[in-house]
């Protein structure tokens, strides 16, 4: 598995602090950087990669460091993250990489993830092959002509700045990316997100069948440079015992939301007043911080956001963040920024956690449909409910599927598919909201006990669409 190691400091990680964690393999190994400085690589005397150390995180964020990490983690926030990752091709890497973490700790105090692993000593890497400077064309462990390969050994697989950027850099080669854990890692939800949308899957090692997908539980094996389901039985994909062996923890539950708003570019605008509208009405609070990646570094700010949100636009590249609540109150999201002919569009998908003694709040739902299309431009919003973990992690194993819970459909979109077409529909039939001459329409489907409300939403969709 990967050699992750991560120093949690009070201080931040200054000149002398890195170089003398740099020195940790001696004054042979090289080191060179990428992403403008944002990480920096130590070179076996091949010129391999032996060690990446990303540029330390200012975690502000009260229950983030737990969140990832669990409670192993000996740190709370607020606390500078310097995450350090070796290669599993060298043995010693993984050794240097927990003396690079300890001599940061020694150094400005602090704790390191695992707890075991900090150490001070100089680790020497053995010189093997040339010594001419090699290009790593993917910062993996096992690199085919099919596959990028990672294998992490860690509680929460999260959507970081380095995953996210090797999602970015696999996509372009044609590689599918497999991320391999053991059955007792989960994804956290931006993570799960990421993999449903990219040529990527994670990959569960089990003693039994040897590999299946964590997401669908279907038996994995390598065929070809990759891993591929095995060969149907019956025309259909052999599932794992494992997988339908664990079941999810009884009374807890996630609300979903899936968010659509779309704004007037101006100069004024400030972005993020849906997604903090939403939040408050379903938890009693705003968010707690937000950041580009996780760990979600940044105390909540619409202005901050809609000042980066801005600059990405000026080169013409979308913006995609996280935000997360306090930990008392389990919530997160993903949030989608692009410019359209319409206008900004924000994709939004919130989620909150809940158990018997604290339960969704489904009947505030089309309240705060209303107010999202008087207030901030929905365009549309779906929601769900569904049996799974409260702290909204994703485990290897088979949940239940959501149930939708009710649509809303904005005004806008409303007059553009016609206001007697769409309120023709009568199973169920729709509320209207907003300004009397110009309504949105909200339809509630269930509480989410029934599955058969999926015959409604789908009959829903048909009806819209068939003008």
């Amino acid at each position: 598995m990967t050699k992750d190691v991560i120093a949690l400091t009070p201080q931040m990680p200054d000149a002398r602090s890195v170089l003398a964690a740099l020195y940790a393999g001696g004054p042979d190994l090289r080191v060179s950087s990428r992403a403008e400085g944002a990480v920096v690589r130590l070179h076996g005397h091949d010129g391999h990669t032996v060690v990446t150390v990303d540029v330390p995180q200012f975690v502000q964020v009260p229950g983030e460091v737990h969140r990832l990490l669990g409670t192993s983690a000996q740190t709370e926030a607020p606390v500078w993250w310097t995450e350090v990752r070796a290669t599993t091709a060298v043995a010693e890497a993984g050794r240097l990489a927990g003396s690079m973490a300890g001599r940061l700790t020694s150094l400005l105090g602090g704790s390191t993830w695992p707890p075991t692993a900090a150490h001070t000593s100089v680790v020497t890497v053995p010189a093997a092959g040339a010594a001419d400077p090699v290009d790593d064309p993917l910062p993996v462990d096992i690199l085919t002509p099919q596959a990028a390969v990672i294998l992490q050994e860690r509680p929460f697989i999260a959507a970081t700045t380095w995953l996210t950027d090797l999602i970015q850099r696999t996509i372009p080669s044609g590689r599918e990316l497999h991320i391999v854990t053991p059955p007792s890692t989960r994804l956290t939800l931006p993570a799960r997100s990421l993999l449903t949308i990219v040529p990527a899957s994670w990959v569960v090692q089990d003693p039994e069948c040897g590999y299946y997908d964590g997401l669908t539980g279907a038996v994995l094996h390598w065929n070809q440079d990759r891993f591929t389901q095995v060969p149907q039985q019956h025309g259909r994909a052999r599932l794992a015992e494992a997988f339908h062996a664990r079941t999810a923890v009884q009374g807890h539950q996630q609300l979903h939301l899936s968010i659509r708003t779309t704004h007037p570019a101006s100069d004024d605008l400030t972005l993020g007043g849906a997604l903090e509208t939403a939040w408050q009405t379903l938890t009693g609070a705003p968010p707690a911080g937000w950041s580009s990646a996780e760990p979600v570094a940044m105390p909540w700010s619409p202005r901050q956001l809609t000042v980066l949100a801005r600059a990405r636009a000026q080169k013409g590249a979308p913006t995609w963040l996280v935000a997360v609540g306090t930990p008392d109150s389990p919530a997160i999201a993903t949030c989608r920024i692009i410019h359209t002919r319409a206008g900004v569009e924000e994709h939004l998908t919130l989620a909150t956690g809940h158990t018997t003694n604290q339960p969704p709040p489904l009947d505030t739902l089309a309240e705060l449909a209303g107010t999202l299309v008087t207030q901030h431009n929905l365009t549309s919003m779906l929601t769900h409910l569904r049996t799974g973990c409260a702290d909204l992690t994703t485990p290897s194993h088979h949940e239940p599927a959501p149930i939708p819970l009710s649509f809303t459909l904005g005004s806008d979109a409303v007059h553009a598919i016609g206001r007697n077409h769409a309120e023709s529909f009568q199973s169920p039939r729709p509320q209207r909201l907003g300004p009397a001459v110009r309504p949105a329409l909200h339809y509630t489907f269930g509480d989410g006990a029934d599955l058969t409300t999926w015959r409604h939403l789908h009959r829903l969709n048909n009806h819209l669409k068939n003008l």
